[in-house]
């Protein structure tokens, strides 16, 4: 019987998903202004500095980048899923499958925004990174613990007015621990650290994620019925 709604439970999770990319992939609004947010202000950034070789800067202004893209991505991840259409999904699929689906939307959207501005910097600002490796380690969990955090603060902010505003108010508390785990990790990749030195904060971001992915399971179904 339990493994009858694990396997209902991971087809309303796919479904869920490919609805979600479908839409995007229609309207295309949200994602192509986060595209142009990334590209304008890489451009700004290598207007000023043509070349950027100081560590802290580089690694500062790619995650003040990322922060706020993601911020823009995500902050409105509910808002199909609000006022009559709430009910009609309320009907239709398990609350854990609606948030499970929309955290692996996020992360892929995430994903693609992290990428492209990780390949803009490369290409425009120049790379001091000095362990590479290490340093696409921190950036895939750290992007994924802000879209995970990010994900979480729309589904409450979603049963309120003020959906936007009230999204970036909630997230940011709760994603001061990733953020600053994860500059810190990427300082000491930088700087050319091996594994030995990064471990303890690379596990720490993991486990961050991990954390809010099981509170956002147990406590989104209790949200989702208020």
């Amino acid at each position: 019987m339990l493994k009858i709604i694990k396997i209902a439970l991971a087809k309303q999770i796919i479904q869920l998903f490919k609805k979600d990319i479908t839409v995007e992939l229609r309207q295309k609004a949200t994602l192509n202004g986060i595209l142009l947010y990334v590209l304008s202000t890489v451009f700004v950034a290598y207007l000023i500095f043509t070349r950027m070789e100081e560590l802290s800067t580089w690694v500062a202004l790619l995650w003040i980048v990322l922060l706020f893209a993601s911020t823009n991505a995500s902050v409105n991840s509910f808002r199909k899923e609000a006022g009559r259409e709430f009910f009609y999904y309320y009907t239709l699929a398990n609350p854990k499958a609606i948030i499970l689906s929309k955290m692996l939307f996020n992360a892929v959207l995430q994903l693609v925004i992290t990428a492209l501005t990780f390949l803009l910097f490369n290409l425009l600002l120049g790379n001091p990174v000095e362990n590479n490796n290490l340093f696409i380690l921190v950036l895939f969990l750290g992007s994924l613990g802000i879209s995970t955090v990010l994900s979480l603060s729309s589904a409450i902010a979603s049963k309120t007015n003020n959906n936007s505003t009230l999204t970036a108010i909630l997230s940011f508390p709760i994603m001061l621990p990733t953020l600053l785990t994860a500059i810190k990790a990427s300082m000491l990749c930088g700087l050319g650290f091996a594994w030995e030195d990064c471990q303890a904060y690379i596990v720490t971001l993991g486990l961050l994620n991990i954390v809010i992915v099981a509170l956002s399971y147990i406590l989104f179904p209790y949200l989702w019925r208020s």
